[in-house]
């Protein structure tokens, strides 16, 4: 049975028992005197059409090599906007893929897991919530899906691609892309060493950038 242990909440997939959540980031405690939540600032795509985000592909670039990855706006748009985004804004340079199930799933996203410095902009970022936006697309292997919690309209910026299919996923989870090169490097990450889901030497996602796709 896998499990994906989490701090602060969970979903559970039914299929096989397969637990399946989202990593877990710092939850700021409570203030006696609460101030107005800031209206966030604008980002790149906040406007973009889905046929613009459509010509948009993703390249990053990690310790072990490049993913290339191509997305489908016309089945999750506000999740496609939202990953391009963050990478435009550099949301995801230096962050590390920092949990890896062998044989099934790679996942990254984590902003506290950088070597660059968080600022206060970055972590209110990194908590604003997505809508759920569950479709056709299948989680099968070079998928990339959106990690969430148990809660509606959880998923955050942690991302996970996948390995092998996962059909239990399908219509649960926001899958948003998939991978057109560079599945041997996913593989090469997933190999590394683990304990209980976390790498013993995480890899590092060096730099995120938005690219033209190949015709």
């Amino acid at each position: 049975m896998l499990k994906f242990v989490v701090s602060i909440a969970f979903v559970v997939a039914f299929q096989g028992g397969v637990l399946f959540s989202q990593t877990p980031t710092p939850t700021p405690q409570p203030k006696a005197n609460t101030r107005p939540t800031p209206t966030p600032a604008a980002e790149p795509y906040d406007t973009a059409k889905v046929a613009e985000m459509a010509s948009k592909c993703v390249s990053l670039d990690t310790e072990y090599g490049v993913i290339d990855i191509e997305l489908f706006p016309e089945s999750a748009p506000e999740t496609v906007r939202n990953f391009l985004n963050l990478v435009a804004t550099g949301f995801f340079d230096t962050t590390t893929f920092s949990r890896v199930v062998p044989g099934f799933v790679i996942q990254g996203g984590n902003a506290w897991t950088r070597t660059t410095p968080i600022t206060k902009t970055m972590g209110n970022r990194a908590r604003r919530q997505l809508i759920d936006e569950p479709n056709s697309i299948r989680h099968e292997r070079g998928i990339l899906s959106m990690a969430k919690t148990d809660e509606p309209n959880s998923a955050t910026t942690d991302f996970f691609i996948l390995l092998e299919t996962a059909s239990y996923l399908d219509n649960k989870f926001a899958a948003f892309g998939r991978v057109t090169k560079g599945m041997d490097v996913v593989d090469a990450i997933n190999k590394a060493p683990v304990t209980e889901e976390k790498p013993e030497k995480p890899v590092r996602l060096k730099t995120a950038k938005i690219v033209a796709c190949a015709q």
